[in-house]
């Protein structure tokens, strides 16, 4: 059982049969929509028994201002 927590899949629960495998470390959602496309990373944390949950990776400003610089 994998639950997800934050972002746009927060609250999900996916139930994996064994027969697919170990699930991946980092699962990506893309959201299309009118505006520009959202994505998200949601990286993997293994617990007992087989669970596990995905937390969503928090997003890099991509705008950060080099506080180093001078003005």
């Amino acid at each position: 059982m994998l639950l997800y927590v934050g972002g746009p899949l927060d609250g999900r629960v996916e139930i994996r049969p064994a027969r697919h495998g170990e699930p991946l470390p980092t699962v990506t959602h893309v959201h299309l929509h009118g505006g520009p496309k959202v994505v998200h990373r949601y990286d993997l944390q293994t617990l007992a028994d087989g669970a596990g949950v995905y937390t969503v990776r928090p997003r890099a400003d991509q705008h950060a201002r080099d506080e180093s610089v001078a003005d």
